[in-house]
């Protein structure tokens, strides 16, 4: 019996996958967590054998909670979920730890494919998403992908700025000092050449790494 951790910020997100999980007699959801902190706690209490984690979500997000679950339990395996197949999350993933990558829009028939596989300790990247990706090492072009030259830590920062989250918050929250924090958003300005937070978050939006606020 495959364990699963269920994370996700919407209770319908949630309800939808529980759904399709528990269609399947080898998979059993053992609890479902809406931030990656509420995450990180339910590890530590006890023994799933994979997390379904979405990428954005307020706090921490979900680039941070994999790698500090990952840090609790090494043999822990992680898929990630995210709305759109062009975020620029598979690369920071990889490197936090995450063995899968789904879209959420995926078949049914996928998401149950791809927990069995990286149950087993095999990768999987959603159909959609590995056809970009491919596409875009063909022609040269990785890096020039949305924030393709941002590196994880940069992400991690970019996330909770984008959020609103305060500079001392997202210091708490990463273990980093408030001058690091600064550093790491004036980076961001000029790798992705905007000067504002605001111009930062107008971007992110237009690339599908964050929903407008309604």
């Amino acid at each position: 019996m495959i364990r699963v951790l269920l994370v996700d910020d919407h209770e319908l997100v949630r309800t939808g996958v529980r759904h399709i999980l528990d269609e399947a007699s080898d998979i059993e959801v053992i609890g479902e967590a809406s931030t990656g902190e509420e995450a990180i706690a339910y590890v530590r209490e006890t023994l799933p054998d994979l997390v379904l984690m979405d990428v954005n979500m307020p706090g921490i997000g979900g680039i941070e909670a994999t790698r500090r679950i990952l840090r609790i339990n090494p043999d822990l395996k992680v898929i990630a979920l995210t709305v759109h197949s062009d975020n620029p999350f598979p690369n920071q993933l990889h490197d936090a730890g995450a063995l899968g990558y789904l879209t959420k829009g995926c078949p049914a028939e996928e998401m149950l494919k791809a927990v069995r596989l990286v149950a087993s300790g095999k990768p999987y990247v959603s159909n959609e998403v590995s056809q970009k990706l491919a596409l875009a090492q063909m022609s040269g072009n990785v890096a020039d992908l949305p924030f393709g030259k941002v590196s994880q830590r940069e992400m991690q920062v970019l996330m909770m700025i984008i959020q609103g989250t305060k500079t001392q918050d997202i210091s708490d929250s990463l273990y980093l000092s408030p001058k690091t924090v600064s550093t790491y958003r004036h980076r961001l300005y000029e790798k992705l050449e905007v000067e504002t937070d605001v111009e930062l978050t107008h971007l992110a939006i237009r690339h599908g790494l964050v929903e407008a606020q309604k």
